[in-house]
């Protein structure tokens, strides 16, 4: 149960603040559903298919974020814009929270199945609207492929559509005896799994494991062998403009393959009214919609370095505009390692409230017993440095802070009444 001023989903005694459209708060986002993304059965999508609501993008330094995966929704800490004092609020940087072209105008939705996942409401679910009929004709015979399409070729058997009974979204192959790969916010819920593969053969799968705090889950499909597994790249060694390639099933489109590049690196997708966030996150302009959710982001030697998760929407009657994100296939994959041998994934939590100050990420907020409060971090101090890294904005806290593990000892420097001073803090493992 929440205690005192805590905010659902958060640690206890979080600071609360008004949140989007709620009374006193500064921000409105007409026809925006509160909570994560998704949609509920014979209701508009709001996002995703595992019954989520959309989630905004958020403005760099105008919501406020706990590192360690711990967004706060509401208006910066510290004095107001223009007082004695304020820090502050630079343009976001690249790697920083992605920018609101007009407020309320843009929404992030997590993507998961057709009747669920990243997209606007303006999508209904599986039941009221149908997917388009598609007449798909045979290519002609020794056609020369290029190599996207042998790419596509190669990874197709690869990736699998799941679907819930009510909603479905995509998976990626891990094992040739059926663990697959897929965001936590398509099975969540599931009453029944039914995995199809690219060869049209369906099988049931159970949930072996999930991770609602990075959006991963692991599932299993019964009676298979012999499966095609994907290949995995490093996603660290991306760059951007880099060409890509999201697989899955949009709409409930099985085995579809979009093209695009990979837009941003470290993005940080927040959630709102406390709902936690994913740092490290791949931007790319290769179409996703619902349905995407779970499958595969694949660069052109067809390694996977991306688990696609979410997509910004330009308000509630409009669908991909070309900015998607992508969980970071080294995250992704280190986090399904640990739940296909039935462990959990640690998050490592520092316990502080963040929004963006003047060459650093300002502290609006310490949590009581938290490793930022024990290692005497204070509210106001503005961190400029996280280890060896450079802080140079709120979701450079973040990436940092979600890079390292817990029980980490690291050195933060922290400029505190006009003056440096550096502080060791041990970071614990997220609640």
């Amino acid at each position: 149960m929440p205690q005192p001023g805590a905010i659902p989903g958060q640690y206890p005694g979080a600071v609360t603040q008004p949140q989007p459209g709620a009374p006193g708060s500064p921000w409105s986002r007409p026809g925006s559903v509160n909570g994560y993304h998704g949609h509920a059965p014979n209701q508009p999508v709001s996002g995703s298919t595992a019954n989520f609501a959309t989630t905004p993008i958020s403005t760099g330094g105008a919501y406020g974020a706990n590192t360690g995966a711990f967004p706060q929704v509401g208006p910066p800490f510290g004095p107001p814009p223009g007082a004695p004092g304020h820090p502050g609020q630079p343009a976001p940087q690249r790697g920083s929270h992605v920018p609101l072209i007009a407020v309320g105008a843009i929404v992030l939705a997590l993507v998961s199945a057709f009747g669920g996942g990243l997209v606007a409401n303006s999508l209904a679910d599986d039941k009221a609207a149908p997917a388009p009929s598609v007449v798909t004709q045979n290519p002609a015979p020794n056609l020369n492929r290029d190599s996207v399409g042998g790419v596509a070729e190669a990874v197709l058997p690869s990736v699998v559509d799941i679907s819930t009974g009510e909603a479905e979204g995509s998976g990626v192959i891990m094992t040739t005896d059926g663990q697959i790969i897929t965001n936590n916010h398509v099975v969540a819920g599931a009453r029944q799994l039914t995995v199809t593969f690219s060869t049209g053969k369906t099988a049931p799968a159970t949930v072996v494991g999930t991770d609602p705090a990075g959006d991963i889950a692991v599932i299993k499909v019964q009676g298979v062998s012999g499966l095609t597994a994907a290949k995995f790249g490093d996603s660290d060694a991306l760059r951007v403009g880099d060409t890509v390639l999201a697989v899955g099933s949009p709409l409930g489109l099985q085995g579809s393959v979009t093209a695009g590049i990979v837009s941003a690196l470290h993005r940080t997708i927040e959630g709102e009214q406390g709902g936690k966030s994913i740092a490290d996150a791949i931007q790319t302009d290769a179409a996703i919609n619902p349905g995407n959710s779970g499958g595969a982001l694949v660069n052109l030697r067809g390694e996977v370095v991306g688990i696609n998760t979410a997509i910004a929407t330009a308000g509630e009657n409009s669908g991909n505009i070309g900015v998607g994100f992508a969980i970071s296939a080294n995250r992704a994959r280190a986090g399904a390692d640990q739940l296909a041998k039935g462990g959990k994934v640690s998050h490592p939590y520092l316990g502080v409230q963040l929004t963006d100050g003047t060459n650093g990420a300002l502290i609006g907020g310490v949590v009581a017993g938290g490793p930022a409060d024990k290692a005497g971090l204070k509210t106001g101090d503005l961190v400029t440095k996280f280890g060896s890294a450079t802080v140079g904005d709120a979701t450079a806290l973040i990436n940092a802070v979600q890079a390292g593990k817990a029980g980490d000892q690291v050195q933060v420097t922290v400029n505190r009444n006009g003056s440096d001073q550096t502080v060791t803090v041990t970071l614990g493992e997220a609640p």
